[in-house]
Parts: structure tokens; sequence; C-alpha cells
């Protein structure tokens, strides 16, 4: 909507304040899904298999979702930024303390000293910066990350070979440096007690930190730290007396399995990936250009909108695909899951398979059946339908209820969770092979509307 500059020459009307003209920015890798409304639960319902099988006609707001499954490569993006900047900020502390006010630009750790809103001498003060220093609020506080940002321009030396000097060293590889203060624990496990022989990076220090916003508190709520690394583990701990080392050493970080479905990532993780992603966007905007829009934030689609999502706009569908079937008329399977009695290998693909895989529903959405189950936003009740709303509904997280809502069905399931309306659940904090996730963004503004969705495929 275009609004007419208010000014002078306004003759005392009412012509609304200034506003640019706003275009929707459909994100990378997204489709918009757009507003309707549909029959909520099974076309078939079976009081014995389904968690609700009871109907209810609900409405959403159109919004974006991820064409497929976060990847291991989309995934490593996140791992890989936070692991830089959890160095970065040891980096910075350290050289905070070895060089504190002085002014050493010679020495190697200038280049990762925190970077801080002060005047050098000489400069004239702005009135904001006369205001911070009357208060008491101008100054750093390296224990404060508020304070001061990080230094991003200088690259990180992770080979041996080239680091600048031992104080550098000892931060990156534990101990004592020449000049440092404290005695650094490392970030690395040394070769001969990994299983590749290589050394390897501590992922538990990999953590995220992030707040959220209490609304019912009107204030936001103390900062947490989450491990974001996925637990590669649960190729063993899902399967007891089962050979699945390879899956274990190489799913997450071979290129082979790059644009495969990340696994062993919690709701607790996942919520921390759209955190960072909606931080890591916006970031960039800023950067870009003054007074430009934020974007609105990435999180985990709601249960109805994921249902919504997986049906590609078909009414009364049992699959994405329409159904009832899970093999098209030359008797090729239409998802990965487990079919007939229990033979993983007959549909081609023993465990998961890339996330652009098979043929996508009606929406442009590839796997919202089988692959991988996808975490969603929504606490899980088993009576949910019959007391939520009409509108956009969905069941808000709680500290009494870690059960959240798990959809779509996947590589290790038979054919009835992979209906569009199957409810499962686990808890926030597990990590499984078989669970992955993907994002959705509100759509900002009224969209196209069905019949005009450019979108849809067939």
């Amino acid at each position: 909507m275009v609004f007419i500059s208010c000014s002078k020459n306004d003759r005392g009307e009412l012509v609304g304040t200034k506003a640019n003209k706003f275009f929707a920015d459909k994100p990378h890798g997204m489709v918009l899904i757009p507003s309707g409304s549909f029959t909520m639960g099974p076309s078939n319902p079976n009081v014995l298999l389904d968690q609700n099988p009871s109907l209810k006609t609900v409405s959403i707001k159109a919004f974006y979702m991820d064409e497929t499954e976060i990847t291991n490569s989309e995934y490593r993006q996140f791992v890989n930024w936070v692991r830089d900047s959890v160095v970065r900020t040891e980096l910075a502390v350290a050289a905070y303390n070895k060089i504190g006010e002085e002014i050493k630009e010679d020495d190697p750790l200038w280049d990762f000293m925190p970077i801080y809103n002060r005047v050098d001498d000489g400069e004239e003060k702005t009135a904001y910066q006369e205001y911070l220093e009357e208060n008491f609020k101008g100054e750093l506080d390296i224990d404060d990350k508020s304070t001061y940002r990080l230094n991003w321009d200088t690259k990180l030396i992770w080979e041996r070979t080239d680091y600048p000097d031992a104080n550098y060293a000892a931060v990156l590889e534990g101990g004592i440096g020449p000049d440092l203060l404290n005695d650094y624990d490392g970030y690395f496990f040394p070769a001969d007690s990994t299983p590749n022989g290589l050394k390897a990076f501590k992922t538990k220090k990999i953590k995220y930190n992030s707040r959220e916003f209490n609304s019912e508190k009107n204030k936001w709520n103390e900062y947490k730290a989450i491990e974001i690394y996925p637990d590669t583990t649960v190729w063993y701990r899902d399967f007891s007396f089962s050979y699945n080392e390879p899956m274990h050493n190489d799913y997450f970080w071979h290129d082979a399995y790059a644009e495969y479905p990340v696994v062993g990532v919690s709701w607790e993780q996942a919520k921390a990936f759209a955190h960072w992603r909606t931080f890591y966007k916006n970031q960039h905007q800023r950067k870009a250009k003054k007074n430009i829009q934020l974007v609105s934030d990435f999180r985990l689609p709601t249960e109805a909108e994921w249902e919504y999502a997986a049906r590609g706009g078909l009414e009364r569908a049992e699959y994405p695909w329409g159904g009832p079937y899970t093999y098209d008329d030359k008797g090729c399977f239409l998802a990965n899951f487990k079919p007939e009695r229990g033979d993983y290998i007959a549909d081609q693909i023993l465990y998961t398979a890339e996330a652009e895989s098979y043929w996508p529903n009606d929406y442009g959405l590839f796997n919202m059946s089988g692959n991988v189950s996808e975490w969603t936003d929504s606490n899980f009740e088993k009576s949910s339908k019959d007391f939520v709303s009409g509108l956009n509904p969905n069941i808000e997280g709680n500290n009494n209820n870690q059960r959240k809502v798990v959809r779509g069905g996947s590589w290790k399931d038979v054919a009835h969770f992979l209906k569009v309306s199957s409810r499962d659940y686990e808890l926030q904090n597990k990590k499984r092979s078989y669970i992955g996730f993907r994002t959705v963004q509100s759509y900002m503004g009224e969209d196209v509307g069905f019949q005009e969705n450019p979108n849809k495929i067939f």
C-alpha cells in the first residue's frame, strides 16, 4: 500500500505518515503457502492408530516454508558460524586482557580486539556518546557481550603451521601463552584420542546463546546456552544390535551427505537454528542499507501450518500426492519409508534420501511424507482439536509439557505415519536419527490467494 507523505502541504487533511512501498521478499529456498482453510484431521479416522481422530475446520494465514528439510550443509553453516563466534570471543577476551587500553597494533592478537563504541583522542563526540559517558554506559565490560562486538573481518587461522604467535596457539590448543593471564582449555582433541587419527574440535563448546521475550511477564528471559552440534550417536542408540558405525562417523560432516536432511537435532536445537537464521538475515539487512526493513522471524511451523502445507491444497487427501496408494502406476514408491513387512530397501533407499527427492506436492514442498519426521512448534495434547481456535490454531509450549508434535513419518516408519493427518510426539530434548525439521516465516501483508499461487505446480 502506498502512503502519501505528511508535509506542510497536507492542507489539514488526514494523509498518513510517510512510508516506503513494501514488497514481500521471498526467502531463499522457500515457497509461499497461501492463506486458506482446510479440514484438519484424518480422511478415514482410525481410533486405534490415530492419536486424535476428530476433525476440525481451521483457517491459516499465509507463510513461507522451506522447500526441503534443513540439510546437513545448511545446518553446518549454522554450526560453523557459532564455532567461529565462540573462538573469536575467546580471542577477543585474551586480546583485551593482554593489550588492554594500550595501542599495540603490531600485536597478532590486535585484530581480534573487541570493538565498542568509543571516541579516540582528538575526535569529536556526538551528543549520544556524551550521554553514554555521563551515565557510565559507554565503557566496555569484557564480561558483558552487549558492550562490544566481535571483529569478523579478520580470518581465523586453523592450521597449526600458520598460527601467528604462541599466544594465539595457547587459546586454540590449550595451555599457557607467554603473555596471557589464563591457562586455556583449548578447542581441540588431540589426534591420538580420536577414532580417525585426526584432531577434532570439541563440539560441546559450540554453544548458541539466545533469549526469548516473555509476553506474559513483559520482559526478556535470561540468556540460555544450547549445545547445537548434532548428536551423531543417535545412529547407535536408536538401533540396538545394529551396525551403523558408517552413518555415525560420516553422515553429518562428509560432503557425500551434504544435501541430506540433518538428523540428531532436538526441538531446542531446531529453535536455536531458526533464531540464528533470523539474526543472520537481519544482520545483513542492517549492513546492506540504512533504515531497511527487518525480516519477520524464522520459526518452526505450528502443527496446523504443517498439515495445511503438507496437503498442498488437496482437501481430504491421505498423502501429499493425494492417495490412497504409496506408489504410482509404474509401481515406484512416492516417498522414502519402510514399506511392506519391514523391508527397508524395498523403496531403493536404506536410510535417508537427499532432501530434494521424489515429486514435490502442489505447493512445491519435497518429502512432506517420509525421509525424516519433522519437529513442529506445537505442544502435543491428545484432544487438542477439541479446544484450539479455528484461526491459526496452536498449543504453545509450557514447562509442564515437554512433548512436541512430530509430523510426516520417516525412513524407518510404516505407511500409516506418512499420512498428512498422522500425529506423533517426542520430548523436546530428545534427538533421533529419523527426526529433522524445516522452518517457516510468516507472510507480511495479504497473499495472492490459492488460485493465483505462483508455486502451484499441477
